[in-house]
């Protein structure tokens, strides 16, 4: 698979398979193409060389929407929320998908308490961390099959990370296949099963997370990464997806 931006291709003959039942880490320097392939993934822009394919069938430019019904849920870089609406409207936009109010707010915050105790405050006026948890919380509202988060770290304390990371290894283990796009590879390889390391458009190493370690330094060029609270060594698994070849 192929991809651009106007005449600039940015993607370069990529061929990937996000498995079902497993926490996949797509690791990489900035403009290493990570947000590009999830996006290819979600249906938001297409290629212009080959296809992707989710649960078996082609993902077509737009069909955002529909991907959503049938499970697909991309978190992406930045969080996403509505900063002018309170976090119980912010949930409440999931409904979108079919389940009712109750449903989505049950889900969120049983999950996280502490959105509960802002339920009427503006998104906005939340912390980074509490953002990037109502983003979390509105993707599990639509009880996801896939769930793609890009630089959920972004941004915040080492021990934010660790507790955000701890409902992605939740998640997981709950069933629910997760592919992390990370900047920061030792967090993402913390919890993942299988990974993928990208450089300038291009997967140069894919294999078992504890495997890829090896070429980072290169990928990555010597960037500098937080120490997450994280344990090393813990492995998400469970979920459901396709995408391959190209299927991201």
């Amino acid at each position: 698979m192929r991809a651009s931006y106007e005449e600039v291709e940015v993607i370069h003959g990529v061929d990937a398979t996000f498995e079902e039942g497993v926490v996949t880490a797509v690791l990489g320097a900035n403009g290493a193409g990570k947000s590009t392939l999830l996006a290819l993934a979600a249906g938001i822009m297409g290629p212009s060389q080959g296809e992707v394919r989710y649960a078996g069938e082609k993902v077509r430019v737009g069909s955002t929407s529909s991907l959503a019904r049938r499970g697909l849920c991309l978190i992406p870089e930045g969080r996403g929320v509505f900063p002018n609406l309170t976090v119980r409207e912010n949930l409440w936009v999931m409904t979108h998908s079919g389940s009712g109010r109750r449903h989505v707010e049950r889900c969120a915050f049983e999950r996280f308490p502490r959105l509960e105790d802002r339920a009427n405050q503006s998104a906005g006026t939340l912390s980074g961390g509490e953002q990037q948890m109502l983003a979390l919380a509105r993707a599990v509202s639509t009880n996801p099959r896939l769930l793609m988060l890009d630089e959920l770290s972004m941004g915040l304390a080492p021990i934010i990370v660790d507790e955000l990371y701890n409902h992605v290894i939740q998640l997981a283990a709950e069933g629910i296949t997760v592919v992390v796009v990370e900047q920061f590879a030792r967090t993402a390889l913390s919890v993942a099963a299988s990974a993928m390391v990208m450089a300038n458009g291009r997967i140069i190493q894919t294999g078992a997370a504890r495997d890829v370690e090896s070429v980072l330094q290169s990928a990555y060029l010597g960037s500098v990464e937080p120490t997450a609270a994280i344990p090393p060594g813990r492995n998400g698994t469970s979920g459901h997806t396709d995408t391959s070849s190209g299927t991201p």
